[in-house]
């Protein structure tokens, strides 16, 4: 196991699995991953290579999108501008601009995408 990671798997819960993955996918620019789940779940998993953090899109009843709560901040490479502007692009409300932390930390953003979960995005530029 890594243990350099805090963070190990995330899921981001969607009412509407089909857009969500449209959303992410323009956003991204990447293709998902549409995995079968147990208990009636349906789930789309975001590409990774080796060990690295991975994650979901996930619809079940008991997964509910909000804007309140815990954040996920996902890759925004090498500069988390144009991803951002592509998630306004496809429908997202920006509602923290690209903000600079600190030079040596980097900048995040955040955004409610098109099920209504707040998002982040980080990058070092």
């Amino acid at each position: 196991m890594n243990t350099s990671n805090v963070a190990t798997w995330f899921e981001i819960p969607a009412v509407d699995l089909a857009r969500a993955v449209r959303f992410y996918e323009t956003v991204f620019a990447i293709r998902l991953i549409q995995e079968p789940c147990p208990s009636g779940m349906t789930m789309a998993v975001f590409p990774a290579d080796g060990e690295a953090v991975r994650g979901c899109l996930i619809q079940h009843e008991a997964y509910k999108p909000g804007a309140d709560g815990t954040v996920v901040y996902l890759n925004g490479g090498d500069d988390l501008s144009a991803p951002l502007a592509r998630a306004e692009e496809a429908g997202a409300r920006i509602v923290v601009p690209k903000t600079l932390i600190t030079p040596e930390i980097g900048y995040f953003a955040q955004f409610i995408d098109s099920e209504g979960n707040r998002v982040g995005l980080y990058s070092m530029r």
